[in-house]
Parts: C-alpha cells; structure tokens; sequence
C-alpha cells in the first residue's frame, strides 16, 4: 500500500531547499542579514507530524478522539519497526469502505454547509441589476462590450481568466501564468460553453457558476465539493473548430 504524504514532502523539502537557494542568491544594499530561526527537535517532530496529518486529510475525516489513540498505536508500531498488525490482503479492503464511508461523510456535510452558503450569495447576487440569471442558473455580468463576435459553442476561444472561489480564494489565473488559454467551448464545464456565448470578442464578462454547471459534487484541487465558481473572463479571439472530414463511402456490393 502506498502512502501519498511521504513522496509530496519529499516533494515539499526539495522545493523549500530549491527556495532557500535562489533567495541566498539575492541580496540587497545595505541590508543586515537575517538571523536563522532556530527550532527544537521537540518542534520539528510536532511540526512533521502536522504536516503528515495534513497531507492525508485528518481534519477532514474527523476521527473521534478513540479513534485518533488507535490511529497513534499504528504510527507506533509502524515506527518501531513491528510487522503489520493484521494481513494486509485481507485487511485491505474493509479499510477502504471504512475510509470511503469517512470520506463520504465529510463531502455530505461539506455539501449541505456549501448549499447554505451557495444560497445566500445567489439570492445577494439579485440585488445587483447587471447581473443577467439564466434558466439554468448561470449569473452573469457584462464587464466590458466587446467589439468583435460572440463565439459559438463549437468554436474554440482564447481567453484570459481568474477562477475565484465566493469567499475570494483564488483557484486559478491564466493572467498569473502569463499565458491565455486556448480551447474548444464545447469541452469545459457548462457554465462556460453557456456563459462565454454571451459575450463578445474584445469583452469582458463575469461568470457566477453554480455547482451543477462546474464541478458538482466532486471538487478539484483547491475547489471544495458543491463550490460556487466565480470567473472574470476577457475574450481574446474566436477561431472556428474545423468540420470533420467525411467518412470515405463505402464501397457497394456487387
């Protein structure tokens, strides 16, 4: 069984070491160094351990207290060097359903928490009169009217963007990347095959994506489960898909 904490903070100590080394590389007039903090071993154990918990999603999956002593009497086991408590084969697969369960649990309270907080923003969000609310539950708001063409939704687009989540948290940013994005209309999320017909090239448009038209229940990283999207999207360019070749005939039976 493979444990994904170890290799992302393998990961994580390579990219502070890869920090650490461009920042010796910098250095300013006049200034003093800066002196380096200094922790216990006391410290960098607790330390390590939060960040172990982190990684696997401990808070999320609220263990009780009983829970979290047996959970320790395996981490002691395992760091003494002791075999497995029990046949891993056998063992294996009653500890995913009981995982799964766990898991299940903390996405059906994140979801009815998110359905709450989705509904107060959206009825906020119809006291704005710029904002335009569809039959699907698309919001949208024109930002900027763009000269050019509204695309199609078998058209491809390129177009700058910043995802946000309701409460600010920003999630993605082709602006950030220094590239746009390019890509068919007709494969992304429905908020955006529906929502960037509605504006123009040269535009600037603002997409309030409800749940169902993102990416529902499921989350990604960084977008919680049954997260309303927010997108401030400029519209580049428009280039039509090309048709496909017809199929070659089939040649008739004689």
């Amino acid at each position: 069984m493979k444990f994904p904490f170890l290799p992302l903070f393998s990961l994580a100590l390579l990219g502070a070491d890869s920090l650490a080394a461009q920042e010796a590389k910098i250095t300013v007039p006049g200034a003093a160094a800066a002196a380096k903090p200094t922790f216990t071993d006391a410290q960098i154990l607790e330390e390590f351990g939060w960040f172990i918990g982190k990684r696997v999603g401990l808070g999320e999956l609220e263990f009780s207290n009983d829970e979290l002593e047996t959970l320790i009497k395996g981490f002691r086991s395992a760091a003494a060097g002791k075999d497995s408590p029990y046949e891993l084969e056998k063992i294996g697969p009653p500890m995913d359903d009981f995982m799964q369960r766990k898991q299940s649990a903390y996405a059906a309270k994140l979801k009815t928490k998110n359905s709450a907080v989705n509904e107060t923003y959206f009825t906020k969000l119809r006291e704005n009169k710029a904002v335009v609310e569809l039959p699907s539950g698309l919001r949208y708001e024109i930002t900027s009217v763009g000269p050019g063409p509204a695309p199609k939704a078998t058209d491809t687009v390129r177009v700058h963007y910043v995802g946000k989540l309701i409460d600010g948290t920003e999630f993605d940013s082709s602006i950030k990347r220094g590239e746009p994005a390019e890509f068919p209309l007709n494969q992304v999320i429905p908020g955006w095959t529906e929502g960037i017909q509605k504006m123009n090239k040269g535009g600037k448009i603002r997409l309030h994506v409800p749940p169902q038209l993102g990416y529902g229940d499921d989350g990604r990283p960084g977008i919680p489960p049954s997260s309303t999207l927010v997108f401030d999207v400029e519209l580049l360019d428009i280039k039509s898909t090309p048709a496909a070749a017809p199929a070659a005939p089939v040649p008739a039976k004689k």
